[in-house]
């Protein structure tokens, strides 16, 4: 794990290596263990690194022999052993036991399609002297981020939004229509950024950046695969477990201690069951814990730690984590209404403490349909007797935080004016439309996948773990565990009111029927009721700073839907997203439009 950044200028011109060095300053602690930075005629390519992979020999940037090639590489690729092996046995083999050495040899031996070869989590920056060409890629799913700036004369890349705005002259102004979508999702939807000069490269693409021009490249697409019908329960229930466990023993590769979140839910039970299976020591797991029991999972995570015998490490906390809100603001780089980054925060502290690398259960939820929301959604009368556009507004209205009419009605009157003919539906149509092949289950989940898991869930272990130098893997975003669920039908996730069915019947014999069919607790704090007790002045402040924001918001909406909620309505998730916005404009400053 590491941050990476660099630029590419098609007129020939070099940036100060001061700047340079302030790009890497600023995601340090991504990678505070070494510093890798390489200049070359107008480009450059810089790695702040985390060292697991090689402690000695892993330094990057990786050089080609004759120069020609230079890689850095954010992330981890789990499958390097077997391909440094295969890339001997071809006659190009590793000088070093580094995963980023892998990649610069299978690119000497394959050119860019070397990225089908990757099993893991990666943001890859690769300069090509020979045919004056950078690439840069991105992992299947988005694990590890990259963002981008191109004004047509030089793109400036980096893994965290703050490392580009350490060039000055790049624009910083606030992107109005990814605050229209932020409205909609409670998170900016990828390639949008908050910024207007600024977008995030798409998981499972990659750019190819020229003297001329920049062209971009789906090199792995979820939706090319197809639904199997007509096998048993028995036979998904093998592929699975086969497949998870796999996926699991790659994970567990690492050079430093390691260890894993453990809530005691059916995801992190299930990866630390399967971590114990391959290792020889004790699992070191790490759970934070709550004094109100609707929100404390910890006697499930002991429940779990106790039938692996793990290591366990458990830390009861104060709820009351809104002190940390702009100091995760900062490491997001983003406005994010999701509370729960900052218990994950809380969690990444404890680990960090004790590993530099923990395993997650990320991802389960959204292929196998884990979510309570997805119950109550395809639970509904009428959904299956539905036209596809019906279906697809519907699904769309259902993940909305504002409708159309409130957004109309939060928005100040000139904002509203200039956000007439944006529309967020246009945001998932081309994801629905992608998946017509599937059926209905597996179409919300693909959206989810695209938009909630790389714009919001997976930013939340990445910027919270690397805000402590911690590193997450993810064991269910393995490619063939996405393939796999994207091959079951949506009806054996979804079956006679259970959530994630074939899953929890797969892995119930490893970690008991308790683990494995206990109510799902979202991982959060209980700000929406201190909005109408002890945090009501802090709402109102945090609020009232929204009036000084450009103009943006209608303030006599705010006060109504504050008044309403203390009343006994519930607008927690809006309210929790202004004020989410509120401390990212104080925190960043933006210029305004």
């Amino acid at each position: 794990m590491c941050g990476i950044f660099g630029y590419y200028n098609r007129q020939g011109r070099s940036v100060d290596s001061s700047t340079l060095i302030s790009m890497g300053d600023a995601i340090r602690y991504r990678g505070p263990d070494d510093r890798g930075l390489y200049e070359g005629d107008s480009w450059a390519l810089g790695n702040q690194r985390l060292a697991i992979i090689d402690i000695a020999g892993g330094h990057q940037p990786f050089i080609s022999d004759d120069g020609r090639i230079v890689v850095v590489q954010n992330g981890e690729i789990f499958n390097h052993v077997e391909l440094s092996k295969e890339a001997s046995r071809r006659g190009n083999p590793c000088r070093t036991q580094s995963d980023t050495e892998v990649i610069l040899r299978l690119y000497e031996l394959e050119g860019i399609n070397c990225l089908h070869r990757l099993n893991g989590m990666f943001a890859i920056a690769i300069h090509d002297a020979s045919q004056n060409i950078m690439f840069l890629a991105r992992d299947r799913v988005g694990v590890k981020p990259l963002y981008f700036h191109d004004d047509g004369r030089q793109l400036t890349f980096a893994s965290e939004i703050k490392s580009i705005l350490q060039d000055r002259h790049i624009d910083s102004s606030l992107d109005e229509e990814a605050l229209h979508h932020y409205l909609t999702f409670n998170y900016v939807p990828p390639p949008h950024t908050i910024y207007r000069g600024i977008r995030h490269l798409m998981p499972g693409h990659y750019m190819k950046i020229g003297s001329r021009r920049t062209d971009v490249k789906k090199w792995w697409d979820l939706a090319d695969v197809e639904p199997v019908y007509g096998r048993t329960e028995e036979q998904w229930i093998e592929e699975f477990n086969f497949t998870l466990d796999d996926a699991v023993r790659l994970r567990l590769r690492s050079d430093v201690p390691f260890g894993a979140f453990l809530s005691g839910g059916v995801d992190s039970s299930s990866v630390v069951g399967l971590m114990a299976r391959h290792m020889t020591e004790p699992v070191k797991t790490f759970c934070i814990g709550f004094d109100d029991p609707r929100y404390d999972e910890s006697s499930f995570a002991q429940e779990a730690a106790e039938r692996f015998s793990t290591e366990h490490v458990m830390k009861r906390v104060s709820p009351d984590m809104l002190d940390i809100w702009p100091f995760a603001t900062h490491h997001c780089d983003q406005p994010h209404g999701d509370i729960s980054f900052l218990p994950t925060y809380r969690v990444s502290q404890l680990a960090a403490e004790h590993v530099k690398v923990v395993l997650t259960g990320d991802g389960g939820d959204e292929l196998f349909a884990g979510y309570d929301k997805y119950q109550s959604f395809f639970s509904r009368p009428g959904i299956n007797s539905m036209t596809d556009a019906e279906f697809e507004r519907e699904y769309f209205a259902s993940i909305s935080l504002f409708s159309d009419q409130a957004k109309a009605s939060v928005m100040a009157p000139a904002f509203r004016e200039r956000m007439t003919g944006n529309n967020s539906f246009e945001v998932v149509r081309p994801y629905f439309a992608e998946l017509k092949h599937q059926d209905r289950i597996n179409q919300a989940l693909y959206v989810d996948m695209q938009l909630l898991l790389s714009g919001n869930n997976l930013v939340k272990p990445d910027r919270m773990g690397m805000a402590m130098s911690l590193e997450a893997r993810t064991p269910f975003l393995d490619y063939r565990m996405m393939e796999l669920a994207f091959r079951m039908p949506g009806h054996l996730k979804l079956k006679d009111g259970v959530t994630k069915y074939i899953y929890k019947k797969a892995v119930a014999p490893l970690i008991g029927a308790k683990l494995a069919y206990r109510k799902k607790q979202m991982f959060t704090v209980p700000v929406g009721d201190w909005f109408r007790t002890t945090k009501l002045a802090y709402c109102q402040e945090k609020l009232k700073t929204l009036d000084s924001q450009g103009g943006l918001f209608s303030t006599p909406y705010i006060t109504d839907i504050l008044n309403r909620h203390v009343a006994g309505e519930d607008f927690t998730r809006q309210l929790r997203a202004l004020i989410a916005f509120a401390i990212w404009h104080d925190v960043n400053k933006p210029t305004l439009a």
